[in-house]
């Protein structure tokens, strides 16, 4: 009896862990523009309501990819609170966002923008794996931080290097593919 109880709790712990590295592949895919790890993070008939786009997760991993490579100058997404609540296959999942942005306004100068809010997922696992089944952005804060002329070199200095990049060319590819297989 104690042992099926222990096998439940060590389910339900991998569950979870499995449901954080999946929202993990998800900001990196975004910051970096990595498509493998959006798709990754989505089963492929998920859906996304994402601020102005609503539809299916790939149709928003298309939209999202597009508008980030002509306007995107950089960005970063920190997860914080996370919330799983686990029933059988599905899992309701609320995840707390922080996500800095650097674009371009639509005169092409540089702004910067603070968002802050939340994902709210149903997940789905399906085999032994975890992905988004459905999304719901919800945006708690939004704040222009306003334009800027500064240019990356200008902005970072020479003295903190590497910069961060995108899909392929960030110091994280080459960790990831210095790893054994």
């Amino acid at each position: 009896m104690q042992s099926e109880e222990f096998k439940q709790q060590l389910t339900e712990l991998m569950d979870r862990e499995a449901i954080r590295e999946c929202m993990n592949r998800y900001c990196r895919g975004i910051d970096r523009q990595d498509e493998q790890a959006l798709r990754s993070a989505y089963w492929p008939d998920a859906t996304d309501r994402h601020g102005p786009y609503q539809g299916s997760a790939t149709g928003f991993i298309d939209w999202a990819l597009q508008k980030l490579a002509r306007d995107s100058l950089r960005s970063i997404h920190n997860i914080t609170n996370m919330s799983i609540t686990l029933a059988g296959q599905q899992a309701g999942v609320e995840t707390y966002f922080l996500a800095l942005q650097r674009d371009r306004d639509a005169q092409g100068v540089p702004r910067e923008i603070f968002i802050a809010g939340r994902y709210v997922d149903r997940f789905e696992k399906r085999g032994q794996e975890w992905r988004i089944a459905a999304r719901t952005v919800v945006y708690d804060w939004l704040r222009d931080l306003g334009t800027t002329e500064v240019t990356e070199a200008e902005h970072f200095g020479a003295v903190r290097q590497p910069l961060g990049s995108l899909c392929g060319s960030d110091p994280i590819y080459a960790l990831l593919n210095s790893l054994p297989r």
